[in-house]
């Protein structure tokens, strides 16, 4: 799941609340998918990077049945985050990163969150080179599995115009490092949308956000532009000879499934 966007209590956005959105999404997921191996929030996990709005994120997450694997985006704060969520794995360096072993495949988690110093305004991504450096750690000793690298921030353009504004930095010579090590399937976060491609070589996915969502907008240079569509989140069928991935929109009013064509069925 992918920009939560949690809010203290009584905020909206665009007159959503991203608390009930996200607990309907999640909701869906315990249910469909309680043999889940890990659930991966792929950062953005709250809006204003408050201790408040982690303390109910926090909440919404006790009792599921699969563990959860945090990741910051350019919404959160490291210091405020940690106060709350004290258990997250961090690097010697105080990043939220890790990898986790899943089967054949090794599940790689970054934190792109550029700061501190936090600038105002400014919601484009980085990986410094401890960063990467954990990135290239965990690449070069996975001993033949198939690796799925997770970051927020994509490191390509997109052709939404607003949002590339505030892509990863230096993103093609992290492309380029992720194509030497082939076998890997790259997730994002940050644009609301799900889309998948190749860029350099590297195979891609992202996925809606459960709150609010990104436009299919080509020409105009706003980065907040949003819609109400419907939240959704990722499945990663991590099968022997790679992965598949799915998107799953969850919270439907009225939904209906039909057994076949005809106006009666």
């Amino acid at each position: 799941m992918s920009d939560p966007h949690i809010c203290p209590e009584g905020e909206t956005i665009i007159g959503l609340d991203p608390l009930a959105r996200f607990n309907a999404v999640l909701d869906d997921a315990r249910t469909a998918h309680a043999d889940a191996a890990a659930l991966i929030l792929l950062g953005d996990l709250t809006h204003h990077g408050d201790v408040a709005s982690y303390q109910r994120l926090h909440a919404a997450l006790r009792n599921l049945p699969f563990p959860v694997i945090p990741m910051l985006g350019n919404h959160d704060r490291r210091d405020k985050f940690l106060t709350v969520f004290a258990d997250a794995p961090q690097t010697r360096n105080g990043f939220v990163q890790q990898m986790r072993d899943i089967g054949q495949h090794r599940v790689i988690t970054l934190d792109s969150l550029d700061g501190p110093p936090y600038r105002a305004g400014h919601h484009a991504g980085r990986l410094c080179v401890h960063r990467l450096a954990f990135l290239e750690d965990a690449l070069s000793t996975r001993a033949g599995r198939h690796a799925v690298v997770c970051v927020h921030h994509p490191p390509f353009d997109t052709g939404i115009a607003g949002m590339d504004r505030i892509k990863l930095a230096d993103g093609q010579a992290f492309l380029e490092r992720l194509a030497r090590h082939g076998t890997l399937h790259l997730i994002c976060g940050h644009i609301h949308r799900t889309m998948s491609g190749s860029t350099h070589g590297v195979p891609w996915s992202m996925f809606k956000s459960p709150c609010h969502q990104g436009l299919l907008e080509f020409t105009q240079l706003n980065a907040h532009l949003s819609s109400n569509e419907p939240g959704a989140y990722g499945i990663a069928l991590l099968t022997d000879n790679g992965i598949v991935v799915h998107s799953e929109d969850a919270g439907l009013r009225d939904r209906r499934v039909f057994g076949g064509y005809g106006t009666d069925d």
